[in-house]
């Protein structure tokens, strides 16, 4: 048989990639180990769902299991060639990383979003009684050296989303990021904010 024989032989192949075996993960794995991006990719689509289920259990905000399901494949990518075969199965060994992820998340502080604090940015109302206004400055004197404490980039893109109501994809574009990368940037940032703040 010739080229007829070899379309069913792919569809098989495109099958077991979307449900793989665990050996068909171990060679994934190990393809990913020697920094195969085509491996990857596959690697991520068979695995990917099972993962963020685990961490959505856990974090139960779909915000943050994006964020963690990110981190744990950038993991799996840095990680690859620290798999054993012989300590149990690559799923497993997958599965790890996410909980553990997931878990160390769960036990940092309760994420905060800007809804969570609103006075991080607040203006002064013109209307205020000028000793309020006093305290108000020093607050916005306090934030503004607050803000400069955080790295050049994370500083714009803080400004650029909570003053000129920049969206996160349009900061991704402008700063070469994807749009997740700018959601955690801002997370991260407005948790320093917060602290700095509380001091």
């Amino acid at each position: 048989m010739g080229a007829r024989g070899e379309v069913p032989n792919a569809r098989i192949a495109g099958l077991a990639l979307l449900r793989p075996a665990a050996a068909t993960i171990v060679l994934l794995l190990q393809r990913v180990a020697a920094r195969d991006r085509e491996a990857f990719c596959a690697l991520y689509t068979a695995t990917s769902a099972k993962l963020y289920g685990i961490i959505l259990r856990i974090s139960r905000r779909r915000d943050i299991a994006e964020e963690v399901l990110q981190e744990v494949y950038v993991q799996i990518w840095e990680r690859a060639d620290h798999y054993d075969a012989s300590k149990g199965s690559p799923i497993t060994w997958m599965v790890a990383i996410a909980r553990n992820r997931a878990l160390d998340e769960a036990r940092r502080k309760k994420a905060v979003s800007i809804e969570d604090t609103p006075e991080v940015l607040g203006i002064a109302d013109e209307a205020d009684h000028p000793l309020e206004r006093v305290e108000k400055s020093q607050q916005l004197l306090r934030l503004s050296q607050c803000l400069d404490g955080l790295d050049g980039d994370r500083r714009e893109v803080v400004l650029l989303a909570y003053r000129d109501g920049m969206s996160r994809e349009a900061l991704g574009q402008r700063f070469s990021r994807p749009p997740a990368t700018i959601k955690s940037w801002l997370r991260r940032s407005l948790l320093q904010l917060r602290d700095c703040l509380g001091q």
